[in-house]
C-alpha cells in the first residue's frame, strides 16, 4: 500500500475517532442500548458497525461504478448516522 495523503488521512482519522470515543466514554459512561437489531450496543459498537459497513459500501461502489468514491462518501456518512440513531 502507497502511503499517500488519502492513506495517512484516513488512518488519521480513524485513530482521532477511536481517541474521541474513549474520552467520552470516560467522560460519559454508557449504559447498553437495544435498537433495531435487537442487540444491545454502545458507542463503541455502533462504529464499528458503522466502518465495517462503509467498507462494503466503498467496495460495491468501486466495483459497480468505478473510481472517484464521493457519492460513496456520502453514502457512508448517511449509513453512519442511520447506525448511531437506530442500532
Amino acid at each position: 500500500m502507497a502511503w499517500t495523503f488519502p492513506v495517512a488521512l484516513f488512518f488519521f482519522v480513524i485513530a482521532c475517532l477511536l481517541i474521541l470515543f474513549t474520552l467520552l466514554a470516560i467522560r460519559f459512561p454508557e449504559t447498553p442500548r437495544r435498537g433495531v437489531l435487537r442487540i444491545e450496543t454502545t458507542r463503541g459498537d455502533r462504529l464499528f458497525i458503522s466502518l465495517l459497513g462503509s467498507a462494503f459500501l466503498c467496495v460495491g461502489w468501486l466495483f459497480f461504478f468505478g473510481a472517484p468514491l464521493w457519492g460513496a462518501l456520502i453514502g457512508c456518512l448517511i449509513y453512519a448516522a442511520a447506525v448511531f440513531r437506530w442500532v
